[in-house]
């Protein structure tokens, strides 16, 4: 949007009379900033890009008025250019989010930007993630509608957010939900779920396949005082596959999900059980979206189910979901995803002899993904699944976590993961890499106000480019200071110029609503990920600095 159309509507809010009188006097608002200053360096390469100083900017206000209507306003900014790898419709200044909402009693009415979920997200998810460069919201029309609380409503159309431009394609969906808890005679919670979406892609047609492809889901949601399990269903209607960048007139399939979760947790013992299959379950608003490195256009959620580790190494091969069909030789097919993760969560009581005096946590996660197993025609770009038959592996992880208090002032954190990534399919490159991960972390409380924590970890790995070491120490000066110093090390690549220092260093500063940041230090390239959802980083170097504060 043109920067003096964003001035005039600025202007018209702090100079309409029935504006100061209702939204001003019950205005919130917040700003975060994330800047960087990128630099040559030797081991990260030389910053080739014109702007060495970049910055992401985000205002955002709410105000509610009278006791129906709501109101936000998200303004941002990317000057002189957003940070690296960010998708390049995220450039200058404009208005990112403009909503206003309705909502009395049982009716909700909101035009305008809006996130929504459906069920697990699986054909429908809209979100924000600043550190992916996700926002994926929909500019349209959301109406939702409770009965007697227990039935739910919720239609919507819109168009996708991309940058400060929209997708070309349209939305369009329903989803309702009823509780039919009532009818059991106990405490236990039962749901039911049924939702559709359409996606109307305008800027790819063809006499092929239709304009609009179909998703419907199915879900049964049921929980107790100990034990609980959802499942979900979801078909997709016949979409084409992308080859090579271009959208296919003849390579046309359906696409198809389950995911069945459960669990029990009971005297400190807890299970965790998922298992999913995907198959042709992307959903761009617009085909030719797919594949791309920003997650731009993407319409559904679907994360890698595995443990989401807090330390570098364990992250260092990180497995991205693979819902994708992919044909791109006769020994690299792929069409999906099918696997399971468990997590097994055990509370040692107080008192007993492995417990100690505070007691023992102790978790064990193992997961295990892998292609969709079938019959696989590349020459004339065709395939036939089997429902449940597991393919060639993607990625297994096999982890122990123990967190130990040993006294009032020191606690650790030990874990033991044992991994395999497959390059050939993951990456569509070459190898498979076979790695142990240790990691300890020890926390010593000097006294109310200060702490020193320090990690080590360590990689070993007789394949791709071989050990890794790594630590951190961060001291907390106080509740408000910060300091910390980081440092990874590849120091067995067998390329000598390749044995790099990743290192980092910098601070926060917390006041009330207000945090500030600073870092110096060098990023290795990679994927970066957050609840399952990763985004590729290039290698660099610089200072790097953020404020978030509210007002």
């Amino acid at each position: 949007m043109n920067n003096k159309y964003i001035f005039y509507l600025i202007l018209l809010i702090f100079n309409s009379y029935v504006l100061n009188s209702q939204i001003l006097k019950n205005l919130t608002s917040s700003y975060e900033s994330y800047s960087a200053y990128y630099l040559n360096d030797s081991k990260t390469g030389d910053f080739s890009y014109d702007d060495k100083f970049r910055s992401n900017n985000y205002l955002n206000f709410k105000s509610r008025t009278g006791k129906y209507w709501n109101f936000e306003l998200q303004i941002e900014s990317y000057l002189p250019t957003s940070l690296l790898n960010y998708s390049p419709n995220f450039k200058d200044t404009g208005i990112s989010t403009f909503k206003v909402e309705y909502n009395k009693k049982d009716l909700n009415i909101l035009f305008g930007n809006f996130y929504e979920q459906f069920g697990s997200g699986m054909i429908l998810r809209s979100w924000e993630d600043r550190s992916l460069g996700i926002n994926n919201s929909l500019r349209g029309l959301n109406v939702k509608y409770r009965l007697n609380d227990e039935i739910n409503f919720t239609t919507l159309v819109g168009n996708q957010k991309k940058g400060f431009k929209y997708s070309k394609g349209f939305i369009v969906g329903f989803d309702s939900e009823f509780d039919i808890s009532k009818f059991l005679k106990n405490n236990s919670t039962i749901l039911l779920g049924l939702s559709y979406v359409g996606r109307n892609d305008q800027k790819t047609k063809s006499d092929y396949y239709d304009a609009m492809t179909n998703l419907f889901s199915a879900r049964i949601d049921y929980s107790s005082s100990f034990f609980y399990s959802n499942l979900e269903l979801v078909n997709k209607s016949k979409n084409p596959i992308i080859i090579f960048g271009g959208v296919s007139d003849t390579f046309i399939k359906e696409g198809s999900s389950i995911l069945l979760n459960s669990g029990f947790f009971k005297d400190g013992l807890g299970l965790d059980f998922t298992f999913r299959r995907l198959e042709n379950m992307p959903l761009f608003s617009e085909r030719i979206a797919a594949g791309n490195i920003y997650n731009e256009s993407i319409v559904n959620y679907l994360p890698a189910l595995t443990k989401q580790h807090d330390y570098s190494l364990a992250n260092l091969y990180v497995y991205a979901a693979q819902p994708n069909v992919s044909f791109q030789s006769d020994n690299l097919t792929k069409v999906g995803e099918i696997g399971i993760q468990t997590d097994l969560y055990y509370f040692i009581e107080q008192e007993t002899l492995l417990g100690g005096k505070y007691g023992t946590s102790i978790a064990i996660n193992a997961s295990l993904w892998n292609n969709i197993d079938g019959t696989f025609d590349f020459s004339n770009q065709n395939y036939d699944t089997d429902l449940f038959s597991f393919g060639e592996k993607y990625f297994s992880e096999t982890s122990l976590e123990i967190r130990k208090k040993w006294s009032e002032k020191f606690e650790n954190i030990f874990l033991l993961a044992n991994q395999y990534y497959n390059k050939r399919l993951v990456e569509e490159t070459t190898g498979e890499v076979n790695t142990n991960v240790l990691v300890l972390e020890n926390t010593y409380k000097i006294n109310d106000n200060k702490s020193l924590r320090l990690e080590l970890q360590h990689l070993s790995t007789k394949d791709d480019t071989k050990n890794w070491s790594a630590f951190g120490l961060e001291y907390n000066i106080s509740y408000a200071v910060s300091l910390y110093i980081t440092d990874m090390y590849n120091y067995q690549n067998p390329v000598e110029e390749n044995k790099i220092h990743y290192y980092n260093f910098g601070g926060s500063y917390s006041k009330g609503i207000n945090r500030y940041t600073v870092n110096y230090g060098r990023q290795r390239g990679g994927l970066v990920c957050t609840g399952g959802i990763c985004r590729y980083v290039p290698e660099s170097t610089g200072l790097s600095f953020s404020i978030t504060t509210s007002f």
